[in-house]
């Protein structure tokens, strides 16, 4: 599916570009930093120290395609035989390809972890595992909030937060 979703051409003059989706991210889930239950467990540091590996990531992208944006596990269907996988909801730009897989790798944690995963995506995906394991730090923190701001098991917050460190 990724390979089918980075093989259209990015448009010659891009009006949504990743940079610009990441900063709308960290500055709305950022805000939420201020939440008894996620203030507690990730300080501004961490959020910080995630900011400056994006702009990192992003100042020294290899390769730009069309993403979806938002293809996180939610937002693929699986149409069955005659159809396949479906990518539903984009939040269209042009970036990274790895940040379309991120979200894959990050939901390994709990499971065969973070670097396994990573390097399964990886390979199967053809992307660059070490800027994948990158982004993964990139978003681990948002994992982290989204776990700490509902009712996260204990094992899962404290991977999110470590690879978040």
């Amino acid at each position: 599916m990724l390979a089918a979703l980075h093989g259209v051409p990015s448009p010659s003059a891009p009006t949504r570009v990743l940079r610009g989706r990441c900063k709308e991210a960290f500055a709305r889930v950022g805000r939420r930093l201020s939440e008894p239950a996620i203030g507690a467990r990730m300080d501004v540091a961490t959020w910080d120290r995630a900011v400056q590996r994006c702009e990192r990531l992003l100042d020294t992208k290899t390769a730009t395609v069309l993403l979806h944006g938002d293809l996180h596990l939610g937002n693929v269907l699986d149409g069955g035989p005659g159809c396949g996988l479906m990518a539903i909801d984009p939040k269209a730009c042009v970036g990274d390809p790895c940040f379309d897989a991120v979200d894959y790798v990050v939901a390994g944690v709990g499971l065969e972890g973070v670097g396994t995963r990573c390097a399964r995506v990886a390979a199967t995906c053809g992307l660059d595992g070490d800027r994948l394991q990158a982004w993964s730090r990139v978003i681990a923190p948002f994992a982290a909030i989204a776990h700490l701001g509902g009712d996260g098991e204990g094992p899962v917050i404290d991977e999110l937060l470590a690879l978040s460190r």
